[in-house]
């Protein structure tokens, strides 16, 4: 079930261990899942080996908790698997000011996901073609009729496509398969229906198949959220006036996003920032999303442009909105073999799938306009070397108090923050200690 409340003001003032304690209390957690947040070796070496080949360790990665998000009527407190500083703060801080509007708002495509079996050597397109519409009904049946958990639970496959592409070496016939996989990622699933319709299909077109496999460009299964933001929200006062010049100022720096690739690939790994750092949290292929997240950003014009959409209604409002391929998963893969993803998944509440989708779309449109309204106003690197201080300062050699003295001292500095200015402070301190 959803958290009580996403709003936990203060947060930040707690130790780790507080955290967890105030999150096993405004989400019932369960002791396994704190457990897992508490133990960076929650993963054992035995599971780890299981997982991939040649293991030698594992790689632990910084898990915080972005507040204040409010979807679809839902409370979330949502978990970022990310070194980077300033992600969290900033979708933290731009999930609470849309919360009065109705915070974000969903509405996603059912989860179809498809494979693509390769045909060469095809004598005749239209033949071939025709020979596998008219045998659709049979190759569903040969892939819905096999026992599976996700048939039986309503899904299967439900149709097929074929498409004829032109390539380097010559025209060639590719067959999708349209395989509703119900709460699963769908890898294995489709995969799975794409090798054992090949030699049915070759003998039907009397060609030659080579590829079977999945495409992580999921167009059928796409994720999409919305959010309105006041003149008043943007501006950390409550000045409509300011705030309003705020959202002039966003506009301007997503329209750059929207009509120049070098901006966008920028501007777009600031979303994914989110995406993926949620993505990572809960065991997801936050490869295979990232994959389709920018195939979609350059397919959806015809050129590589931004994610998200912005732009201002007629009561002066900034609305965001970010249509994406989200295939995610609840269900199998490292969601359910991972501790911490299992206790990120209880964190959040779901359902789903389909609510994960959402949740991870959202996180990414809270980022995007957390860096977006970085920029348009004081720069990106006020705030993020402000968070940023505390790990230079660990760089420069400092430990223990003199961290946050350092820390203190260079979010304060007037000139340039670099790594020299970090070692030159810690050295004076302790000149003067």
């Amino acid at each position: 079930m959803p958290v009580r409340s996403s709003r936990l003001a203060g947060l930040y003032r707690l130790s780790v261990e507080e955290r967890r304690e105030a999150l096993r209390e405004v989400c019932d957690l369960s002791d396994e899942a704190v457990n897992a947040f508490a133990d960076a070796a929650a993963l054992s070496e035995e599971a780890a080996d299981r997982m991939i080949e040649n293991v030698i360790g594992r790689f632990t990665l910084p898990l915080g908790v972005a507040t204040n998000f409010l979807i679809d009527g839902d409370q979330y407190l949502i978990p970022f698997a990310i070194e980077e500083s300033s992600v969290v703060a900033a979708a933290s801080n731009m999930a609470k000011r849309c919360r009065d509007t109705g915070g974000f708002r969903s509405s996603n495509d059912p989860p179809v996901m498809l494979a693509q079996v390769q045909v060469l050597d095809v004598k005749d397109f239209d033949a071939a073609e025709n020979a596998i519409m008219a045998a659709e009904e049979e190759l569903l049946r040969l892939c819905n009729e096999r026992p599976s958990t996700m048939i039986r639970l309503g899904g299967g496959l439900r149709r097929l496509t074929c498409h004829r592409i032109e390539a380097l070496t010559g025209p060639m016939l590719v067959v999708h398969l349209h395989v509703d996989v119900r709460d699963a990622m769908g890898a294995n699933a489709v995969n799975t229906m794409a090798e054992l319709v090949a030699p049915r299909i070759e003998a039907l077109t009397g060609g030659r198949v080579l590829l079977r496999i999945l495409s992580n460009l999921a167009t059928e299964r796409m994720a999409r959220i919305e959010a309105r933001f006041t003149p008043e929200s943007m501006d950390d006062k409550g000045d409509a006036e300011e705030g309003a010049k705020v959202i002039d100022a966003i506009l301007e720096a997503y329209a750059f996003a929207a009509a120049d690739p070098y901006r966008a690939a920028t501007h777009n790994k600031g979303v994914m920032n989110a995406i993926s750092a949620v993505a990572i949290a809960c065991g997801q292929d936050w490869r295979a999303i990232e994959a389709g997240c920018h195939a979609w950003a350059a397919v959806r014009t015809g050129a590589y442009s931004s994610m998200t959409t912005w732009h201002k209604d007629a009561d002066g409002c900034l609305v965001g909105r970010l249509e994406t391929p989200m295939a995610v998963g609840t269900v199998g893969g490292a969601s359910k073999v991972h501790p911490t993803a299992r206790a990120s998944l209880e964190l959040l509440g779901i359902d789903g799938a389909d609510q994960l989708a959402s949740v991870l779309a959202a996180a990414g449109l809270a980022q995007n306009l957390g860096a977006m309204r970085a920029l348009a106003t004081n720069g990106i690197q006020a705030g993020h070397m402000r968070l940023h201080a505390r790990n230079m300062a660990v760089s420069a050699g400092a430990e223990g108090e003199e961290i946050d003295r350092v820390a203190a001292m260079l979010a304060s500095w007037d000139g340039p923050r670099t790594q020299t200015t970090a070692q030159n402070i810690l050295d004076e301190l302790r000149r003067e200690g």
